[in-house]
């Protein structure tokens, strides 16, 4: 999180463009975010937390909106900034880039390590109750909703 407080004053900035203000999010803030969530377990919390980031920066970018008839300063909704912005959903990019990492995956040989491990089943006993959310699991959703 040390990228979005470094960048703070450029994203609220009234001198720099909006355009320019939405490049600095897509190239210093999203790749430090973002790495390595090809590997996550992206649980419901953890998505709704990353959606709530987004729509933050996404709202100090655009600002605040006067309403025409009123004339008094609004935040704006969900939908309006997502139209305005046209910046992808982080957690559509999540799962493009995990599917693309489990194909990688799936390609390699039966000798790479990371193959074993996509495939392989564990050894002995699972303890009792409910089981864990995997990573294989969230690939088998991600297929689902992309049929």
């Amino acid at each position: 999180m040390l990228a979005i407080t470094q960048c703070r004053n450029l994203l609220s900035s009234s001198l720099l463009p909006k355009n320019l203000k939405i490049k600095i999010y897509r190239t210093l803030i999203l790749p430090v975010v973002l790495y390595g969530c090809e590997t996550w377990l992206l649980t419901l919390t953890e998505e709704h937390r990353l959606r709530v980031f987004e729509s933050r920066v996404l709202r100090r970018i655009v600002g605040p909106k006067k309403h025409k008839v009123t004339g008094k300063w609004r935040r704006l909704y969900n939908e309006e900034f997502n139209g305005l912005c046209s910046s992808p959903n982080t957690i559509q990019v999540i799962k493009s880039r995990r599917m693309r990492w489990a194909d990688h995956v799936a390609c390699m040989g039966e000798r790479k390590a990371a193959y074993r491990v996509l495939v392989g089943k564990p050894e002995g006993k699972r303890p009792p109750g409910r089981p864990k959310h995997r990573w294989g699991d969230n690939i088998k959703m991600d297929l689902q909703e992309v049929e």
